[in-house]
C-alpha cells in the first residue's frame, strides 16, 4: 500500500470523529496549517540555497497569473 493510500485511510478514520461544523473547521485549519508549514520550509530552503531572494519575492508579488478568458473566440 502506498503512503498516499495510507494517508487517505488515516484521513477517513479522522473524519469519522468529526461531529460538528466547528470540529470540521478546526480539522480544515489543521490540514491547512500542515501544508502551509511544509511550503514555508521549502521556501526557506530555497532562500538558503540562493534559488530565491528579495527580488524574486517582489516579482511574484507583481505577477498576474490569472488564466485569460477566451470568451470571444468560443462564441457561436
Amino acid at each position: 500500500m502506498s503512503y498516499a493510500q495510507l494517508a487517505q485511510l488515516e484521513l477517513l478514520n479522522a473524519l469519522k470523529s468529526i461531529n460538528s461544523e466547528s470540529e470540521l473547521n478546526e480539522f480544515k485549519d489543521l490540514v491547512a496549517h500542515f501544508f502551509a508549514e511544509k511550503a514555508q520550509k521549502e521556501i526557506d530552503a530555497m532562500w538558503d540555497q540562493g534559488i530565491i531572494n528579495e527580488d524574486t519575492i517582489n516579482q511574484w508579488g507583481a505577477e498576474h497569473m490569472r488564466t485569460p478568458y477566451r470568451y470571444a473566440a468560443n462564441r457561436t
